[in-house]
């Protein structure tokens, strides 16, 4: 069986490369389809396989400019050629589940997010460009509608995103949740005396109201990340603010395992980090929306949420946090999150590829 892995880029290790990784295990005999790869920042796991760019990769400041080719990414993806290929498997978050592949190949989509700045948040991603950039965002929903038929199963990264998948594809999915190495991850008994975020700095995930929260506070928060909101965020935080930018894993698994709660203002389609921070035994105050409803429990409890994307409603439930300290078992948090864990993800995304390839042969 000839198999063909489809991802949009290759330019980090980010959630959706962690599963694209299980995948090249899965099938290590697997060729990749990606628009742009920058094989120094992909792990070993993935560079071991044949790694096949668009044309993107071949433009002008293709490999670091080439969010300026949006409107460029569905010809790209099409022109691969996939005929000699028996399963195709994309991991999506944009346009990798819109290939063409042979009449005979099972195409199965696991489904990362449908297009974020296309359905549901071009403000937060554009800002006032949105309406210049109009006509590419319609051309790109009307593409996205149209090629949601191409795979024939769907596997998505949490009920949150088969909701949308079902809402804007009307298309069922499998839910089937991303790995965390929790063996990677341990917890320590002891509580630090800081709060903590881990995150990329860029607008929509909110981590200006944490600045400002904590700020007024006047609490200790330790922020591990670099983005386009780093100088901006900085300005207005107060002493009791540090910025550490971007950091190893290592570095970041103590931050994890020392702090007193780890902080998750934005909306996520599933959320890593809050499942990092838990399985170091760390409980997690969240913005009650999106993934992390389904990865954050306030009956263990092993988190608590605030109701409003406001600094007032964080710093409420943070206090709240500050006066239930002793409530929150780092055992059982990390208990909670086992079930994540990265060899059981490994087993059941191996089954159900196995399940919906046998259905397709045997229909």
């Amino acid at each position: 069986m000839k198999v063909a892995l489809v991802h949009d880029w290759l330019n980090g290790m980010r959630g959706g490369e962690k599963i694209l990784e299980v995948l090249a295990e899965i099938f290590p005999e697997a060729h990749v389809f990606t628009l742009i790869y920058e094989p120094e920042k992909i792990s070993a796991t993935i560079n071991k396989l044949p790694v096949h760019t668009s044309f993107i990769q071949s433009l002008p400041g293709g490999r670091r400019y080439y969010r300026y080719y949006l409107p460029l990414f569905p010809k790209a993806v099409e022109r691969f050629n996939l005929g000699g290929y028996d399963l195709v498997i994309s991991t999506s978050h944009c346009v990798a589940k819109g290939v063409n592949v042979h009449p005979q190949a099972v195409h199965i989509c696991y489904c990362l997010t449908p297009i974020r700045y296309v359905w549901d948040f071009s403000e937060e991603y554009f800002g006032a460009r949105r309406y210049m950039i109009k006509p590419v965002l319609d051309y790109l929903k009307r593409w996205d509608l149209t090629t949601s038929r191409r795979p024939q199963f769907y596997f998505s990264i949490s009920q949150n995103v088969a909701n949308r998948v079902k809402r804007y594809y009307n298309r069922d999915s499998t839910v089937i949740y991303p790995p965390v190495d929790t063996d990677f991850f341990s917890s320590r008994k002891e509580e630090g005396d800081y709060y903590l975020v881990v995150s990329a700095l860029v607008p929509y995930k909110r981590i200006d109201i944490a600045v400002e929260a904590f700020t007024e506070l006047k609490l200790p928060l330790v922020v591990i990340g670099s983005g386009t909101e780093y100088k901006r965020l900085r300005k207005k935080a107060g002493p009791n603010i540090k910025f550490l930018g971007w950091q190893e894993d290592k570095v970041i698994r103590d931050y994890y395992a020392g702090c007193r709660a780890f902080v998750f203002p934005g909306v996520e389609d599933f959320g890593i980090t809050p499942l990092e921070a838990q399985s170091c035994g760390r409980p997690v105050i969240a913005y009650r929306k999106g993934g992390v409803l389904e990865t954050v429990s306030e009956r263990v409890p092993s988190g608590l949420f605030f109701d409003q994307q406001t600094k007032e409603s964080l710093m409420e439930t943070v206090l709240a946090m500050e006066d239930r300290k002793n409530d929150f078992d780092g055992d059982k948090i990390r208990e909670h999150v086992l079930g994540f864990d990265r060899k059981i993800f490994k087993q059941r995304l191996s089954d159900e590829i196995q399940r919906v390839y046998n259905l397709y042969h045997h229909n």
